[in-house]
Parts: C-alpha cells; sequence; structure tokens
C-alpha cells in the first residue's frame, strides 16, 4: 500500500506531554518545505483528544501526515480515518485496533517502569518528578528533561479507558518507531503493534522521547511518509531497517 506524497503533517503528543515535545522535529519538517502543526490534546478523554485532532486537520490544506507519540497512537488510530489523511507514523505509540481493551493487551508484556511512578490526584494523574526524568524522558538532556517535565499535562484518570471505534492503520499506510531503551512503553509490545500494522519500521536506541534523542531520525520517517515511500526504512544509529 502506497501513500499519496503529502506537504502537511500534523504531529500529536501523548500523556504527560504537550505540543513542545515536537520542538526538535518541527524545524527539520519545515526546513523541508511542509507546513507542520502540532495538537494541543486536552489529554481529558479519547474523544476529546480526536476532536482537537480532527480541528487541526480540518485546517489542513490538502493531503496530510498523521503522527502521533505514545498515547496519541490511540488518537491517530482514531482519527486518522480522516479524508486528508494519507499515511501515519507511530512513534513508540499505541495502536489499538478498533474495540480493543488495550490495558488487556499490554498486559502480556513487561510492565514498564515508568508506570509505577504515576501520581493521582483530583480525578488526574501525572508521573512524579523521578519516574518522568528517569524513566518517561530517560537520555534526555536533564535541563531540557525538566523543562518537559513542568510542562507535563495531566491526564484524566479515566483516559486510558477510552477504545477507539475504527483502527485507522488497518486501511492507511503506516510507519512505526520502536525505542529499543522504552521504560514507558515495552519495546516488545511495540515490535507487535508494528508488525501487526505491517509498518515500515525503524528502531533507535532511545528512550521514549525519541522524538528528542533523536529528532532528525524521527523527522526522516515522517518526510519518508510525506513522500508516500516504502521501505526500505531510513535506518537509525547504525541498525538496519526492521522492515
Amino acid at each position: 500500500m502506497s501513500a499519496e506524497p503529502a506537504s502537511n503533517v500534523v504531529l500529536v503528543h501523548g500523556a504527560y506531554a504537550d505540543g513542545s515535545s515536537w520542538s526538535d522535529v518541527i524545524p527539520l519538517l519545515q526546513r523541508a518545505g511542509l507546513t507542520v502543526t502540532a495538537v494541543q490534546n486536552p489529554l481529558t478523554s479519547l474523544t476529546d483528544d480526536v476532536a482537537a485532532t480532527n480541528r487541526a486537520l480540518d485546517r489542513q490544506n490538502g493531503p496530510t501526515v498523521l503522527v502521533g507519540h505514545s498515547w496519541a497512537g490511540t488518537v491517530i488510530s482514531d482519527a486518522g480515518n480522516h479524508p486528508k489523511v494519507t499515511a501515519l507514523v507511530y512513534v513508540a505509540a499505541r495502536a489499538p485496533d478498533a474495540g480493543e481493551d488495550y490495558a488487556a493487551l499490554a498486559a502480556k508484556y513487561p510492565t514498564p517502569p515508568a508506570n509505577a511512578g504515576l501520581v493521582h490526584h483530583d480525578g488526574y494523574a501525572q508521573l512524579s518528578e523521578a519516574a518522568f526524568l528517569d524513566d518517561f524522558a530517560g537520555g534526555v538532556d536533564e535541563v531540557r528533561a525538566r523543562s518537559l517535565y513542568a510542562v507535563q499535562g495531566p491526564i484524566a484518570d479515566d483516559l486510558f479507558k477510552g477504545r477507539t471505534t475504527v483502527a485507522a492503520w488497518r486501511d492507511k499506510p503506516c510507519y512505526y518507531s520502536i525505542s529499543t531503551q522504552d521504560r514507558t512503553t515495552a519495546p516488545e509490545l511495540e515490535r507487535f503493534l508494528a508488525e501487526r500494522m505491517n509498518a515500515t519500521t525503524i528502531e533507535v536506541d532511545s528512550s521514549h522521547l525519541a522524538m528528542v534523542t533523536h529528532p532528525e531520525t524521527i523527522a526522516d520517517l515522517i518526510i519518508m511518509a510525506t513522500r508516500g515511500a516504502r521501505g526500505p526504512a531510513p535506518s537509525a544509529q547504525g541498525q538496519p531497517p526492521a522492515r
């Protein structure tokens, strides 16, 4: 399945983050001549996040590649059936099937250390500072990691209970970046998701925030998707492409 070339990219951030998590990737995409929009998810429900993403997609002028990190993989799997979306790019991201119990799927794989760092208050949750710096943002420069921690978006306690109504990855060309040192999502789970969607796949020697630690690699994969190219994917850190 080949994607139609696109001149627009919509970036969707995950839980415990905001749109600034894409700030290293955005100028690289703009330098490639692409129009880039970063969604600011409310993180209050899957429905709300999908609505925010659809509003961004509605504003695009023509074919668009939709990119999601972490939790946003669930969002783009639902919003990705938008008629302007030509391809989907997943960065260490969830990718549930329509109506799938993702928690049950994830439970079949090793429990990532970050899970133990969730702190709940008044119906919302955030990662503790230790969990954020050591697990979520591992490998990120400490000054930058603390800045990302400061803008961490609180998530609704029941955010992850939302289930998709569609799985756009079944109908759109897909690309997946696996983070091999991920302590927020099990790399083994990421590999399963990438294989299930038959994605053009790369493996990056990175923590969960590959777009911060390896922005050029992630930008290259997104640019590849905008050009409608399919494999071999660009290699990362000297490793051969996984697909």
